[in-house]
């Protein structure tokens, strides 16, 4: 465990709460959005460089924007 993590703290409960809700709410949730605009910039970032796929990016942009939700 890192020096700035509360201690007790379950990261993978916390995603997993997070995708969950996101899933049943869709767009009402507050963190759709951010995801979903960190999953496009990710593609679009991985469409233009010519080292990563719009896959890996999606999925890169939309794991970020979710981890900064999960840590505040």
């Amino acid at each position: 465990m890192s020096d700035n993590a509360p201690e007790g703290r379950d990261w993978v409960n916390d995603t997993k709460e997070e995708i969950v809700g996101m899933a049943k709410q869709g767009v009402k949730h507050p963190s759709t959005k951010p995801v979903l605009t960190g999953a496009a910039i990710g593609a679009v970032a991985g469409a233009i460089l010519p080292v990563i796929s719009w896959p890996l990016g999606l999925a890169a942009g939309a794991g970020i924007a979710l981890y900064s939700r999960l840590k505040k």
